[in-house]
């Protein structure tokens, strides 16, 4: 499935076909390009496993390629710590960083070298880090930030089915009578995967969903029971479900006797767990878990789909092994609609499983831990022998870092200064490596602080090669453009490196390195999987860009088992799945006096990540415009926080302050964070200076979904609010700086009025006149049109406007305007006296708000619509809301409910 009009970067408009970048659902885009530019990008209906659709995200990546102050365009080098990085040639930055490991590698041996990747890169690069790392420099210490995703989804595979292998797939949606979805906003983690549940949904009415979260989500309105259970207690319930089930006859006794092990153990175990009990547990009531496996028991086909709630937690493996039973108990996996699912965060987490890009895995989901397994990889290498000391894994590379056991930490594609728990820790080893190399796209990661040797990457659309998504398929990523400036593939990176490296301490390993193009990475890549239980040794390019997406396994045409153990022979050395006797353990942290709060984090609807990419959009903005921590009303309420108020929100390794508030979609004793704002969007360290580091002993997983967290309200007097039009990465460049200067600040892209950005600070004191002024002058106000001081009061207002046209406001000291004056950037609409509005007298009503980001519709315009009488398919025809991507749907249909009850009421 090649380019739709043409091939290869040229100066004629085309059309390519690729995949998003974004999560695992694996979406296929068609990119629309004029030379190097991209035009736009839409959804591949050639695409198997999305048929066209794309989300918010997905539909404004075209939006996220630019060539400007946000991408790093050359190599950057700095000689010492104490001095700023300069550009220098991308060959010199090679000579470096081959020079400095050598050296390095000399002196204190090759696990002095620590290699930290992400789910993001390219299979391709995964293959060529990967034999870096163990074929030449000669450690196993290579890990990804998979290990803070799907770590614990890989070792419940492993350890019940046999393999890191997936069994379902996206057609299962369809097919499925009941659907538990659990620890997954699947709304807006996966929301073309969750459209698809909810048209399965609507075709068959009867079809059962069970949604197992905390809070109550979006994914949660299409749910016949929501379970929100207590952070952490899923064994429990798993197991009380599975007690219901045998107590009832709900089991396949012939199946568990045909083709499993272990059952006996888990049905003992299983005995204590009650529905009653599971209630105490849970916090969910008896007669709801009682309803679930009922059933779920009777399902003719029962799919399970789950993600981080299970897995981001210190008994990660257990929930997975425990939800997996409920499959294998009644035989239902293998089979049209039925299996467990887990769902990939990441858009190549897999392959680079598949490639063993990481710590505790080898090419071709072998085990560094076996003799043989290591000859079999050390011979297709064609090198001696490949390391057999365990590598460090996410967590422990960088308190290995802190302690000195790892001297040259080498990041690429991730952020882990954002996006790793307990974040003093690791911005401390960040501090102490004596060498830090940052293989970026993006000039706004938080980690580019502490890069030693920065290397210009290319980024989607700008580099080829594969991705593996959710459902097993491998597809195409293709390059549409050239990349920009000195900006080059992560695997060419990583050769021209490897082969300098190889000239100083293994000269006749350079050979290792010389590869043509990414093809011939991947010709060599495959045959690592030959006899494996992933086998595709089959695929190359050429079948790719004719048949186009193939699952694995693969051994040609028409042979890739579209689900796997249908047959009942798993991939275990017997050919039985293992029923694991694990039992519930609590989280790692309870909560107490001093932190009464069980904290969750997740995504918001139209954010990715730590915002580097999805953050250079204004309008995916709009629907959450700031942080904030969100609590119960009976909670806020006991705590005395107003809605909008100072919080200092407090766990045992860090503190953040953030405004408050209130949401009925939590239980009491609960809060909730989204995870995407780090130091770059606000004062402090981020979300992930609260979160936990506790691990799962097996898949050594952090604890990322729960702390026990405290509270606490801030009373500053002083409060600022500002906005300025104009080009986001610049601005940030310039503004940044005021994070570091008050306890609360917020500096957060805007669409208001098109592009720019918006701040917020507050202060116990106001700040002196010298402060003020360089913040005006930061904001380029020194000239305002309308200005009113009162540096007593630490009240500084100015306004620079022409004509209707707002270009920049600060408020200081008083931000009673403050709504008035967004509304007035935003509408164009000039005030009848802004000197009035400047005072703080001029009130406006409240400003809309953004529900469908692709078409820009507010609430209030739905609800106009609404009161009219518009139903849905009104909505979608005057307003064309939830007509793109879909992912408002769910918050129109909750606007058009409450609607209809305040009506009854009436």
């Amino acid at each position: 499935m090649p380019s739709l009009t043409g091939t290869g970067p040229g100066a004629q408009p085309r059309i390519l076909s690729s995949i998003c970048c974004y999560c695992g659902t694996g979406c296929g885009v068609k990119i629309h390009t004029d030379g190097n530019q991209v035009l736009k990008v839409s959804g591949d209906e050639r695409h198997p496993s999305s048929l066209g659709k794309l989300c918010s995200k997905g539909m404004a990546l075209g939006a996220t390629v630019r060539r400007d102050g946000s991408r790093i365009l050359s190599a950057q080098w700095r000689e010492s710590k104490d001095e700023p990085r300069r550009n220098i040639a991308l060959d010199d930055a090679c000579d470096i960083a081959a020079a400095k490991l050598a050296d390095v590698i000399g002196t204190h041996g090759p696990d002095s070298i620590g290699f930290y990747l992400s789910g993001q890169l390219l299979t391709e690069d995964y293959a060529v880090f990967n034999k870096l790392a163990r074929a030449l420099v000669g450690t196993n210490n290579i890990d990804t930030n998979s290990r803070l995703c799907m770590s614990s989804a890989v070792s419940g595979y492993k350890l019940t089915l046999g393999a890191d292998a997936p069994p379902a797939c996206y057609d299962d949606l369809d097919h499925a009578d009941t659907v538990m979805i659990a620890g997954s906003n699947m709304a807006y983690a996966h929301p073309v995967l969750f459209r698809r549940l909810e048209a399965a949904k609507e075709r068959r009415p009867d079809m059962k969903i069970i949604v197992v979260d905390p809070r109550r989500t979006d994914t949660c309105d299409i749910a016949d029971i929501h379970l929100a259970i207590t952070p952490g207690s899923d064994v429990a319930l798993f197991h009380a479900m599975l007690n219901v089930m045998a107590r009832g006859g709900l089991v396949d006794l012939d199946y568990i006797d045909r083709h499993t092990e272990g059952y006996a153990q888990v049905e003992t175990r299983i005995r204590a767990f009650t529905p009653e009990l599971a209630q105490e547990l849970c916090g969910v009531s008896a007669a709801d878990i009682v309803q679930c496996a009922r059933w779920f028991g009777n399902a003719q086909a029962a799919l399970s789909l789950y993600t981080m709630g299970l897995n981001q937690s210190s008994s990660g493996t257990a929930k997975n092994s425990a939800l997996i039973h409920l499959h294998l108990a009644t035989g239902q996996i293998g089979k049209k609609g039925a299996g467990p699912f887990s769902l990939t965060g990441q858009p190549n987490a897999m392959g680079g499983r598949e490639a063993g890009g990481m710590a505790t895995l080898l090419p071709g989901h072998r085990d560094p831990n076996d003799t043989q397994h290591r000859a079999e990889v050390a011979r297709l290498w064609k090198v001696d022998a490949v390391p057999d000391k365990p590598g460090h894994t996410a967590i422990d590379m960088f308190d290995a870092v802190l302690d000195g056991r790892v001297k040259v930490l080498w990041v690429a594609a991730t952020n882990p200064a954002q996006s790793m728990p307990d974040q003093a820790k690791v911005r401390a080893a960040l501090n102490a490596a004596e060498f830090v190399i940052v293989q970026e796209a993006f000039a706004n990661t938080e980690t580019l602080a502490y890069a030693d040797l920065v290397l210009p990457a290319a980024t989607w659309p700008e580099k080829s090669g594969t991705v593996t998504n959710s459902e097993r398929r491998i597809s195409r990523v293709r390059a549409a453009i050239e990349a920009p400036g000195d900006a080059r593939p992560d695997w060419q990176l990583v050769c021209g490196i490897a082969r300098r490296l190889a000239l100083r301490i293994a000269p006749e390993k350079t050979r290792l390195f010389d590869y043509q193009d990414e093809a011939e990475i991947f010709a060599e890549h495959v045959r690592f999987t030959a006899g494996r239980d992933l086998d595709y040794s089959a695929l190359d390019y050429a079948t790719l860009d004719k048949d186009g997406p193939q699952q694995w396994p693969y051994k040609g045409p028409r042979s890739a088992p579209v689900r796997l153990y249908a047959d009942g022979v798993f991939a275990t050395a017997n050919g039985r799945a293992r029923f694991m006797d694990v039992d519930y353990v609590p989280v790692a942290e309870r909560v107490s006096t001093g932190y009464p709060l069980r904290l969750t984090t997740g995504r918001m609807r139209d954010q990715w990540h730590t915002m580097s990419r999805s953050g250079l959009v204004p309008a995916l903005t709009r629907h959450a415009e700031e942080p904030f921590i969100y609590l119960h009303p009976n909670d806020m309420l006991r705590h005395n926080i107003q809605d909008d108020a100072f919080v200092k929100v407090e766990t045992r390794r860090g503190h953040i302050v953030l405004a408050a508030m209130a949401d009925e979609n939590l239980n009491p004793g609960h809060a909730w964070l989204p995870m995407h704002w780090g130091s770059a969007f606000m004062a402090g360290n981020g979300v992930n200076a609260l979160a936990n580091s506790a691990r799962d002993p097996i898949s050594q997983q952090p604890e990322l979904k729960h702390s026990a967290a405290g509270i606490s309200v801030q009373n500053y007097a002083w409060q600022a609010t500002a906005w300025i039009r104009g080009y986001i990465p610049s601005l940030r460049q310039r503004l940044s700086k005021w994070l570091a200067v008050f306890p609360y600040a917020v500096l957060m892209p805007s669409a208001v009025g098109g592009e720019g950005l918006r701040m917020r600070f507050a202060s116990p004191e106001k700040p002196d006149t010298a402060t003020l002024t360089e913040l005006v002058r930061d904001l380029q106000l020194d000239d305002a049109g309308l200005t009113f001081d009162d540096p007593a009061l630490g009240i500084t207002r100015r306004i620079q406007y022409c004509g209707a046209r707002v270009d920049a406001f600060l408020l200081a000291g008083d931000t009673r305007g403050h709504e008035a004056l967004l509304q007035w950037a935003d509408t164009h609409v000039l005030p009848a006296d802004p000197g009035q509005l400047l005072q703080g007298r001029a009130r406006a009503a409240a400003r809309a708000r953004t529900v469908c980001s692709c078409e820009n519709v507010s609430d209030t315009a739905i609800d106009a619509g609404i009161t009219a009488g518009h139903l849905l398919e009104g909505l979608q025809a005057t307003l064309k809301c939830g007509t793109s991507c879909g992912s408002c749907l769910p918050e129109i249909k909750r606007m058009i409910q409450r609607h209809n009850t305040q009506e009854i009421r009436v």
